[in-house]
């Protein structure tokens, strides 16, 4: 068995790894940037080493350095965990070169699935069913618009070297098709080096279906069951559940007999998933499930797994890389129960899903889920990486158990000053739809504007925010005159301020306690308020409703859209940034004229930069 490992990653993944290895009495080896220096998991290893800068291109992607981490501490073996170095089969044979142990597939399995490409023809020559599509070599744009054609719109374009929804854009009309093109490879060649693309069939009511598969040096594959990770945003994963609802046994069979077919294709080691797209229109039907990609080394979504098979994928991944044979056998693993995984992002849902990033003042997860995190009070959600701060997982007895456990730990989840996507979350599972298992990778898309919407606050909410923050009569702004009525029973009136702008007039009772709080955090139903007392008017108190487009993070302007003076409607795209190796579009936040202008292509901006200004319509 191996007896210390080094893992190459960081955040949630990495203090995952080191729980299991802790168990399983492995001493651990953390590496960490300038930016993570102070960060968990970095304070939970047995040893910790620095490796450079805080892009990761300058620490966490230089394999040199870890591998000489490795060295340097006398580890054993490298975890990739994933992202960053997981599926790159140079940096595997490095490892493997070093005399060291690599925790993963063979370089060999990663180099024939790590092309889209090259994996669908090679899945195809193996019987597994792919999508129908253009997978050449040709990248010429006047061609690749003549494939899609032939193909029919709506098609995607996806990068050959992608993964984790980045370099994918859905093209529904032949006269977009050259400008996501474009946007695709800018992403593609940012986030992977590689601009290459392939086109494929949009499926029109898809379901993203994925099955587990493990492998061990002796010839033995096993598939633990499939997961549905249908609710995604942009091609990124948001909610996922074991098993898939709707999922009966034969067609189940079918297609985990497939995915252990694809693994056994490349001789695969270690964690593995099959992915799979489903044709959701006239249910699951085995022979509308075609292969997508296979991504070689563990899941974020791994846990849903662990939670219906009570298996230890990161214990099965380290027994497996010691040259010992997988823990059970197909017939020996079942499922037991449902589970659910929700992302718990650093993002603002209200602007687009921009990512929020800075301390993390105050930070409660609730005790009833397995709550898989990088990050404590007090830590910072940096720029310089994937803005994820948690995984919410909830175990029940069926799909309704496991549903209303996620939806209560959503509820009890709090965080502050940092923007989350929690309130989003809870309405996600609010839906009719999900609570009926009838979901595809649209439904997101479709009921966006219902999901991100904060609720309006309760009268109740607002009572107790006016009471706690007039606590203290000698110190609020609460006037005399306003808690006297004629010819009525004495009262109080406080006119206080919430983080989105909006004043609220709230008359309470009078309160005894002494203590006033300078502010009041909120937290219903996933949603977070903060409520200060609101300033006299004309003291010049800002609201975030003011036509200010900020810059959410450090980043570089790609492309400006509009014209100083020019008119805009709500939700018209204003300019694109790339920032954390994704493009975010800046949109306008009401209808109106762009009244400054402050950007332009190339200039590189930092976090809260006036990039433009949108004045409102005067109404006539």
């Amino acid at each position: 068995m191996i007896q210390s490992l080094l893992i190459a990653n960081r955040g949630e993944i990495a203090c995952r790894i080191m729980r299991t290895a802790r168990q399983m009495g492995i001493r651990t080896v953390a590496v960490y940037s300038d930016a993570d220096a102070t960060a968990l998991h970095v304070r939970q290893a047995d040893q910790a080493v620095h490796i450079g800068p805080s892009p990761a291109r300058d620490s966490y992607l230089v394999g040199e350095k870890i591998i000489a981490a490795a060295r340097a501490t006398g580890a054993e073996a490298i975890h990739p965990g994933y992202g960053f170095l997981s599926e790159n089969a140079e940096f595997a044979q490095s490892v493997i070169d070093a005399g060291l142990i690599w925790v993963g597939p063979n370089p060999a399995s990663i180099t024939a699935m790590g092309l889209k490409d090259a994996a669908k023809k090679l899945m195809a020559e193996a019987g597994v069913p792919v999508t129908p599509g253009y997978m050449g070599e040709n990248q010429d744009p006047a061609f690749l618009a003549e494939r899609a054609a032939e193909i029919g719109y709506p098609v995607l374009i996806k990068a050959v070297a992608g993964g984790g929804g980045k370099g994918m854009r859905k093209v529904d009309d032949a006269a977009d098709f050259v400008e996501a093109l474009a946007s695709c490879q800018r992403e593609a060649s940012s986030s992977f080096g590689n601009a290459h693309v392939l086109i494929e069939k949009y499926i029109q009511r898809p379901r993203h279906i994925e099955v587990q598969v493990f492998g061990d040096k002796h010839g033995n594959i096993v598939h633990l069951f499939e997961r549905d990770c249908s609710l995604q945003r942009r091609h990124q994963k948001v909610i996922e559940e074991a098993p898939a609802p709707g999922m009966d046994e034969a067609t189940r069979e079918q297609l985990c007999a497939a995915a252990v077919r694809a693994a056994k294709a490349v001789d695969y080691v270690g964690a593995g998933t099959i992915e799979f797209i489903a044709d959701a229109s006239d249910g699951l039907r085995a022979d509308r499930i075609w292969f997508m990609e296979m991504n070689t080394r563990l899941q974020v979504e791994h846990p849903v797994t662990e939670e219906i098979t009570g298996v230890d994928l990161v214990e099965w991944q380290l027994r497996v890389a010691s040259g010992e044979a997988l823990p059970k056998r197909q017939d020996e693993l079942t499922i037991n129960g449902w589970a659910m995984e929700a992302r718990l992002y650093a993002e603002n849902p209200a602007t687009g899903f921009l990512p929020s990033i800075g301390s993390l003042d105050h930070l409660a997860f609730p005790e009833e889920l397995r709550i898989d995190t990088g990050v404590e009070e007090g830590g910072e959600v940096s720029p310089f990486y994937d803005p994820m701060i948690a995984k919410l997982i909830a175990k029940g007895a069926n799909r309704n158990e496991a549903s209303a456990e996620l939806r209560k730990g959503i509820d009890g989840t709090e965080v502050w000053p940092v923007k989350t996507n929690a309130g989003f979350l809870g309405r996600l599972l609010d839906l009719p739809e999900f609570a009926s298992g009838d979901v595809d990778t649209g439904l997101i898309a479709r009921e966006v504007d219902t999901l991100v919407t904060p609720p309006e606050p309760e009268t109740d909410e607002l009572l107790e925010a006016a009471a706690l923050l007039c606590a203290s009569p000698g110190q609020s702004p609460v006037s005399a005159a306003l808690g006297f009525r004629l010819n009525a029973p004495s009262r109080a009136e406080a006119r206080i301020l919430d983080d989105s702008g909006a004043t609220h007039d709230v008359v309470f009772s009078e309160v005894e306690e002494d203590h006033p709080t300078a502010d009041v955090l909120a937290f219903v139903r996933g949603f977070a308020r903060r409520y200060v007392l609101a300033q006299p008017r004309g003291s010049g108190l800002g609201a975030v409703g003011d036509g200010a487009i900020l810059s959410p993070m450090p980043g570089r302007i790609i492309a400006v859209d509009v014209t100083a003076g020019q008119s805009v409607a709500k939700g018209q795209k204003l300019l694109t940034l790339e920032a954390m190796k994704m493009e975010h579009s800046l949109t306008a936040p009401f209808d109106g004229v762009v009244a400054e202008l402050n950007a332009e292509a190339g200039m590189q901006v930092q976090v809260e930069a006036l990039l433009a200004r949108i004045e409102a319509l005067a109404e006539s």
